[in-house]
């Protein structure tokens, strides 16, 4: 699973754990819906991803040399519909 997501790296992966939607940026890791761990080996499985995926974005934080305090987070903007 941490093969292919790199925390930080894109705008553009998106990958789920359960239930669980994460979704990469470059300034952020989005954790949507939730994951059911229970008590039996899928629930152990699905623990091991989720704990891998918070071990590669923890180490992502700490190798930067310039994280900042607080990453302003910019509202969302509605754009023409180049379709419409």
């Amino acid at each position: 699973m941490t093969d292919q997501f790199k925390p930080y790296a894109n705008d553009a992966d998106v990958i789920r754990i359960g239930d669980l939607e994460i979704e990469n940026r470059v300034d952020r890791v989005v954790l949507t819906g939730d994951v059911v761990l229970t008590r039996d080996k899928a629930g152990l499985a699905l623990a091991r991803e989720l704990q891998a995926l918070v071990e590669e974005v923890t180490k992502a934080l700490e190798a930067d040399k310039a994280l900042p305090e607080v990453v302003e987070v910019r509202q969302a903007r509605a754009v023409k519909n180049p379709f419409a």
